[in-house]
């Protein structure tokens, strides 16, 4: 998986660094093969923009876009709506896999 963190006209610490990657890192208990995490945050007028654009093999990629006024809080509202999406993801790509109504009571005729 490739990771990029970048941002424009803030400097991130270490410690808001590690958070990110740790949320990225955590964004494998999905097993959805993920091939690219990049994260982008800016300084917009009065906010903090925190973009994530994460791609998955064989579907769309799935992009989070949040801001607030604390940098923290938009990274941590980002996260928060990444995770979830990426639950969707799983649960829908779980699911089609799974035998429908129609098939099993086409077997129970037979």
């Amino acid at each position: 998986m490739n990771v990029q963190i970048r941002s424009k006209d803030i400097k991130l610490t270490q410690h808001l660094n590690d958070h990110i990657a740790t949320a990225i890192e955590n964004f494998k208990r999905y097993h959805l093969d993920i091939t690219s995490v990049n994260v982008i945050i800016s300084k917009e007028k009065q906010d903090v923009g925190v973009e994530f654009d994460i791609h998955v093999a064989h579907a769309q990629p799935v992009v989070i876009s949040d801001s607030d006024k604390d940098l923290d809080t938009a990274i941590d509202m980002a996260i928060e709506r990444a995770n979830k999406a990426l639950r969707r993801l799983h649960d829908k790509v779980k699911d089609h896999h799974a035998t429908s109504l129609r098939e099993i009571e086409v077997a129970e005729v037979e």
